[in-house]
Order: C-alpha cells, then structure tokens, then sequence
C-alpha cells in the first residue's frame, strides 16, 4: 500500500524468490494450522484417523499450493490490498465454504453447481481429509484428488509469475 513492492521491485530479486518469500511463511502456518486441527479432531472430538500422518501432509501440501496460489494470484491482480481482500473472500472463502462439500453434501446439489464445484479445490480436500479419516490410505482416491488441486495451484502461479513480469517491464 505504501510503494513497498515497488522498492522491491527496485532491487535485484528475482520473481521465483520474490515468490518463494511470500509463500514459505503461509505455507508453514498452513501446515501448522492443519496439525493442531487434526490433534483437536482426534484427540477431544474422538474421531478416528486412519490415514498415515505422511499423506496427511502430502495432501495438505498440495492444497497449500494451491490455495496460496490463488492468494498471490488475487494480491498480483488487484490494484490495491482493500480490493484483494474483498475479491479473496468472493473468490476464495465463500466458495471454498459452501461448494466443497464441507457444509452441503454435493450429491445434493443441482447438476450446474455440482459442475462448478469441480473448479473449487477445497472440494478435492474435503474427499482426501474424508478418505484419510474414515478409510484410510488408499492412494488411488488421494491422487485423483491431488491432481486436480496441483494443476490448478500450477496455473495460478502461472498467472502471477507472468503478470509479475509484465509488471517489472
């Protein structure tokens, strides 16, 4: 807000290291946040986990990058921080919330929304914390899930780094 990223656009740092110091700190918050969520489901909500720790992490990590993804997208995009909060929250939050099945059974769903939630990846989180909760490991379920949310943080990064760029011209 106040030319901070002009100043760093000044120096000698590169776009995947200017990325890269964005991403790291969320990331690990991200990690931490998932960590004390599961301690708390498990141990005073007495849910079973089945799942192996391992693939916990493997899937939190991909939807970590995406999802941090799509933050630097919307923060590179936006003119201005009060513009990249609100459009966070249409884009991000509310979707991610109401259509990925979390709060609404998307069987439930018309046919149109249950298309759209295909572009959501809070949905394909949802099944792989489902998966890992109830059954287990299996990795052909966490991997058709994991793809999708892969891809979709790749195109993300995608559009930042080349709208960064274009910026620094």
């Amino acid at each position: 807000e106040r030319g901070t990223m002009e100043s760093i656009f000044s120096t000698s740092i590169q776009i995947p290291e200017l990325i890269l110091s964005k991403l790291i700190p969320y990331f690990i918050l991200g990690l931490i946040s998932m960590g004390i969520c599961v301690i708390v489901s498990v141990f005073v909500f007495g849910l079973p986990f089945r799942g192996s720790l391992w693939a916990l992490f493997l899937v939190s990590s991909v939807f970590l990058f995406c999802a941090l993804g799509l933050g630097l997208m919307i923060s590179t995009l936006s003119k201005n921080q009060v513009v990249a909060y609100q459009i966070s929250i249409v884009a991000g939050f509310l979707p991610s919330y109401i259509l990925s099945g979390f709060l609404f059974e998307i069987s439930s769903m018309p046919s149109w929304i249950q298309f759209l939630t295909h572009f959501i990846p809070a949905r394909y989180l949802v099944q792989c914390l489902e998966f890992l909760f109830l059954v287990g490991d299996v990795p052909e379920l966490l991997w058709r899930n994991m793809i999708p949310m892969a891809l979709m943080g790749l195109v993300f990064f995608g559009i930042t780094a080349k709208k960064l760029v274009k910026r620094l011209d």
